[in-house]
């Protein structure tokens, strides 16, 4: 078994056909993640989707970058993942199951490519990060660059017990770097609480580009005192190999590609984001964590890993349900003993087009929806069983719209009716189906019932979390010609506003794809709140 590093992933990719190399100049603010974001918005095809490396990186500011950067190296389709595990598709949910009942625990190096180059003092504030190409992920709207591929080490102050999350990093200057871990529920911020407490502030390493059985378990949630790197171990079926930090008291992969250094005050927090989320919206400026980095190290050869997340589906999107699933299956079935989970899903063509209705509606009022939807109950018997209605922006036709704005638009408490003494209409079961006599009649019990679901839009919502249309159209002009595979775009394949964003914001993300997001950093500071 075993695990490899990056490099030696990207060279397996790359022998079965599944890595695009790209030597043009590419810009890492405003041309590569909407270049690589066709190929989930495109009508790519999930098995046909591959990881990209781009070895000629610029930015707005003109500059080039020695270090090449990867995208959807290790999720970007199902197969790729298999790549990076070592297994076939069929075997990963035995793997994970195997990991999790037998982790094993890491051992301590005393060296590693990781630390071929060492960046402190001086050698660390004349070019900091600045010498890393870290991407925009949704030009338009981010207000600057993110880690996303970005694994945080930490260690609880009163255990020990190392921790390994994977959150977004706001770069915010050459010497800081925003830590988002989107709530008290994370184990980072536990760490961080636990430090704040005790009046110390929390030591950190930023990892990217770790040996890619490191990344799965990254991404997963475990209980609180679990070490990923124990359950990475359990994968590779051997111990992942780590070596001591240069300035914080942490171990970090002795194979990943770059490790950012530094001390995270407990003093205050800071203004971060906004920033494009997995859930399909620009998620909300929040006070996070930031961090003064001490010192980075990287291989000679490093390769920057950035996850094309935000809309699913998506990198990120793969990534975790591959991961999650079999965790919840364990979860529900054995350790709960509910032994009737199975994998339950719904296609439209199934529907036979009568049971489940779309009605789209542009800016309609709250009176207009519910007639809507009674309306088309009763207009046709036997037809409305399940009846939706949408915003414009929601593509009826596509029953992924549909569930995204089930989930994010609608309150159960507040958005659902059901309207009993319904016709079932043309429908199993026929009575006396059983002795083959199925009688005829235009009539039928009023037995059945409709469900009626306003999915539209209540009040203003954050913009759709895609670069912005004029990114999007020149990152499919660059895609047209590099010779890519034809593309069939799928709505939403742009971002756009819905009412929840301000011309500051704006701005910000104007700053952003000009090279010029230190300025937010700045103004970010003044926002800075003493913690008590």
């Amino acid at each position: 078994m075993g695990y490899t590093d990056l490099h030696e992933h990207l060279k397996r990719l790359e022998e079965q056909g599944l890595l695009y190399r790209i030597k043009e100049p590419v810009n890492k603010d405003t041309e590569m993640h909407p270049l690589v974001r066709w190929q989930f918005r495109g009508g790519i095809p999930e098995a046909e989707r591959k990881a990209f490396l781009f070895e000629n990186v610029t930015d707005s500011r003109n500059r080039k970058y020695s270090i090449p950067v990867t995208v959807g190296a290790l999720a970007a389709s199902p197969r790729i993942y298999a790549v990076g595990m070592g297994c076939p598709l069929e075997e990963i949910n035995a793997r994970w199951e195997k990991a999790i009942a037998h982790p094993i625990d890491p051992v301590i190096v005393s060296s590693g490519p990781v630390q071929e180059e060492v960046h402190m003092g001086k050698d660390l504030k004349s070019l900091g990060l600045d010498e890393i190409p870290v991407p925009i992920s949704t030009p338009g709207f981010d207000n600057g660059p993110y880690t996303t591929c970005s694994h945080w080490f930490t260690k609880d102050p009163e255990t020990g017990i190392r921790n390994v999350g994977n959150y977004r990093g706001q770069i915010k200057s050459p010497l800081n770097v925003g830590l988002y871990t989107g709530g008290i529920a994370q184990d980072a911020y536990l760490h961080w609480d636990k430090c704040r407490q005790k009046g110390i502030p929390m030591q950190a390493a930023l990892v990217v580009g770790a040996p890619p059985m490191v990344s799965f378990a990254a991404v997963q949630k475990f209980p609180y005192g679990v070490d990923e790197l124990s359950i990475a171990g359990g994968l590779a079926g051997e111990p992942i190999r780590l070596v001591k930090c240069k300035t914080v008291d942490i171990e970090v992969p002795a194979e990943a590609e770059i490790v950012i250094e530094g001390n995270i005050s407990t003093e205050y927090l800071e203004p971060e984001g906004p920033f494009g989320e997995s859930h399909g919206y620009m998620h909300p400026r929040e006070l996070s964590m930031v961090m003064d980095v001490t010192a980075i190290t990287h291989r000679k050869d490093a390769v920057f890993v950035s996850f094309i997340s935000q809309v699913t589906p998506s990198e990120s999107s793969v990534l975790k349900k591959i991961g999650y699933e079999p965790l919840f299956y364990r979860h529900l079935r054995h350790e709960l003993s509910i032994k009737s989970v199975v994998r339950v899903s719904m296609h439209e063509p199934l529907t036979n087009l009568r049971k489940l209705l779309i009605i789209q509606m542009h800016n309609p009022s709250e009176s207009e929806i519910w007639r809507a939807l009674h309306g088309a109950a009763v207009f046709h018997v036997g037809v409305g069983k399940i009846i939706v209605a949408v915003d414009e922006d929601i593509d009826p036709e596509d029953p992924h719209a549909v569930f995204w704005a089930m989930c994010y638009r609608m309150k159960p408490h507040q958005d659902l009716a059901i309207v009993r003494g319904m016709e079932k209409g043309h429908a199993p079961p026929f009575s006396g189906a059983s002795t083959g006599a199925v009688p005829i009649a235009h009539t039928h019990a009023a037995e059945d019932s409709a469900l009626l679901i306003n999915a539209i839009l209540k009040e203003p919502f954050p913009p759709i979390s895609l670069p912005k249309k004029e990114f999007m159209e020149k990152g499919r002009d660059l895609w047209e010609k590099l010779g890519l595979p034809p593309l069939k775009p799928e709505r939403p394949w742009y971002g756009y506003s819905l009412g929840q964003w301000d011309d500051e914001l704006d701005k910000e993300a104007k700053l952003a794809v000009e090279g010029r997001y230190y300025e937010t950093g700045e103004k970010l500071k003044a926002g800075r709140k003493k913690m008590r």
